[in-house]
């Protein structure tokens, strides 16, 4: 039973993603914007938007966690030594 529901949840997961994907609103709007103007612009925008908001989870969780992660370099870099 657990194997049949499974395979349904993958087989669901697999067919709704095309439905679903529909990119993030940042992305869509510097296309949009940025239809008329040559190549190198446009990626340039694009990829700094990318950067963006892949930047910002990270930054919250290094400030979240940061106790956590002083102690785990100076316990690495004192067991080197």
């Amino acid at each position: 039973m657990k194997v049949k529901l499974l395979g349904l949840f993958i087989a669901l997961i697999s067919v709704s993603q095309d439905l679903l994907a529909q990119g993030c609103s940042q992305c869509k709007l510097l296309a949009e914007q940025n239809a008329g103007l040559d190549e190198d612009s446009f990626g340039s925008n694009i990829n700094g938007g990318i950067i963006y908001l892949m930047v910002i989870p990270y930054l919250l969780l290094m400030f979240l966690f940061r106790k956590q992660i002083v102690t785990f370099i100076k316990g690495y870099f004192s067991k080197k030594a």
